[in-house]
């Protein structure tokens, strides 16, 4: 079976993604005892998701993917985008996160946003790009209490809940990850 690594300390998607690559086992960076953080220097997404799979298949010659994600509402000029994770400040977590989006969309009507996915794949030397988007708009509080990051705060287009009030299936049948990591997949079993 070939083997390939998933850049990411995230257990759930290593899961997620298992499950869906039946020609593949994925490796993940505690199999290779890689413990470090990535520091995600670039100005755009894919640049970060470049970033990390390059790392990880200069340091270890293994097939890789990796991703980046980011939250991009209009009216804030595309804010947080690629410091999504770290809108708040460095060592913020998801609630200061959330809270700093509220604040800033304050009496703004305009709420439209859009969450965006890049998947990096790094395979026989040779780089794929996998791209994942929704659009939607930003509640005025938090809804819902499933879900992880920006999810209760993110109503997608043509939905009446946030993310956090959709079943994880649901979820993943249209959020931007669920697009990019179905289009890593199909590319990968059709190899």
């Amino acid at each position: 079976m070939n083997k390939i690594c998933f850049v990411t300390g995230n257990k759930n998607k290593l899961r997620e993604v298992q499950s869906l690559l039946s020609n593949y086992k994925i490796v993940s960076l505690n199999d290779l005892n890689f413990l470090e953080d990535i520091p995600e220097t670039e100005n755009t997404i894919q640049g970060n998701a470049e970033l990390k799979a390059r790392f990880i298949n200069n340091k270890f010659s293994i097939d890789c993917f990796s991703d980046d994600t980011g939250l991009f509402i209009d009216s804030l000029d595309g804010n947080p985008g690629v410091k999504s994770a770290r809108y708040a400040g460095d060592n913020c977590n998801s609630d200061e996160n959330i809270d700093l989006v509220l604040k800033n969309l304050k009496n703004i009507s305009n709420r439209n946003a859009s969450f965006r996915t890049v998947i990096c794949l790094i395979k026989n030397n040779n780089t794929y790009l996998f791209e994942g988007v929704v659009n939607g708009k930003i509640t005025e509080e938090r809804v819902g209490n499933d879900g992880f990051g920006y999810d209760p705060i993110f109503i997608p287009e043509g939905y009446h809940k946030s993310f956090s009030e959709l079943t994880i299936d649901e979820k993943n049948a249209i959020s931007h990850r669920g697009i990019a990591v179905n289009k890593l997949v199909n590319f990968l079993n059709g190899q």
